[in-house]
């Protein structure tokens, strides 16, 4: 299996494991569903993100995701506006209150997070998370770069 495989096998099944289930926690925004929650997650206020990526990366089809951001463009958290360079796409992008919303939404349950890693020898946990850190600071240059892979 390549190291591209186990990323793209091992990520989600930790996203699974630890990822909020029912009514919101305490630190969650209220009325904001967990797939609105991630949608957030997804965004930022400054640099707007094209609707059909966003629904792309997400795995929904693009009426899906135009669906949910209705929803959340009428809970004050999103602006839609149309790219000024090419009118036939949209362009989505948090307003202040999504930001807020945004930091309040956990993608994954810090109890969670928490009980799998009491699972980990300590000398495992370390590993792991200084494994993470690294696939984290790799994918802080990846967007530095304007998400595109280096060489292409």
């Amino acid at each position: 299996m390549s190291d591209v495989e186990v990323v793209l096998r091992v990520l989600p099944r930790i996203q699974f494991a630890c990822r909020p289930r029912g009514e919101p926690v305490a630190g969650e925004a209220p009325g904001v569903s967990p797939h609105q929650g991630h949608i957030l997650s997804q965004l930022d206020a400054e640099d707007p993100a094209m609707v059909t990526e966003l629904a792309e990366s997400m795995g929904v089809t693009p009426s899906t995701m135009s669906l949910n951001l209705k929803r959340l463009r009428e809970a004050g958290l999103v602006a839609c506006e149309r790219d000024p360079d090419d009118r036939r796409v949209m362009n989505v992008r948090l307003t202040e209150a999504g930001e807020r919303a945004r930091s309040a939404v956990r993608p994954l349950d810090v109890g969670r997070v928490d009980a799998m890693l009491r699972t980990l020898r300590p000398d495992d946990r370390r590993r792991a998370l200084e494994g993470l850190s690294i696939l984290a600071e790799a994918a802080d240059a990846l967007l530095a770069r304007g998400g595109t892979p280096a060489g292409r």
